[in-house]
């Protein structure tokens, strides 16, 4: 019994060109995979704890002030990135009446300690009479997007 590759004599035509082709995906399927699992690899290898981190949303009469709370917030560092999401439409009761106003919403990513601070910035900055300011933990995603937040937002 001969085990190998077959030789050019025992490959006629096609049969010929299948084992090249199959050889050269084989090299390209390698480096993909080979590609994959070390991403795949590092981002498991990443740990991060489930509410270390808070998504915040506060909305905002316009871009202007949208624009101006989010950099003054980066700027203290109280996050890490704010995003301002243009034209929502909110309709709630204020003062015992429905309301619907055209707002842009600010959507922040920060250390669930950085909140409170977060909350006092907004509140001493924000024309509304009450300001939103909500969070939520952050239970999981990309871990190198979440140590990047850690990286740029420091604890204390």
């Amino acid at each position: 019994m001969r085990v190998g590759l077959p030789g050019a004599e025992t490959l006629r035509g096609g049969s010929f060109k299948a084992l090249a082709v199959t050889l050269l995906l084989s090299g390209f399927m390698f480096q993909l995979l080979r590609t994959v699992g070390l991403r795949a690899f590092s981002m498991a290898s990443e740990t991060y704890t489930s509410g270390t981190h808070s998504a915040a949303f506060v909305t905002c009469p316009n871009d202007t002030v949208a624009k101006e709370l989010a950099r003054g917030i980066v700027e203290r560092k109280l996050a890490a990135c704010v995003n301002v999401v243009p034209a929502i439409t909110s309709i709630y009761e204020w003062q015992g009446k429905m309301a619907e106003d055209s707002e842009v919403l600010l959507m922040i990513k920060t250390r669930s300690s950085k909140v409170p601070a977060l909350a006092e910035y907004v509140r001493s900055n924000h024309p509304y009479e009450v300001a939103e300011v909500i969070s939520l933990p952050i239970d999981q995603g990309n871990p190198p997007y979440l140590k990047w937040i850690g990286d740029v937002v420091p604890e204390h």
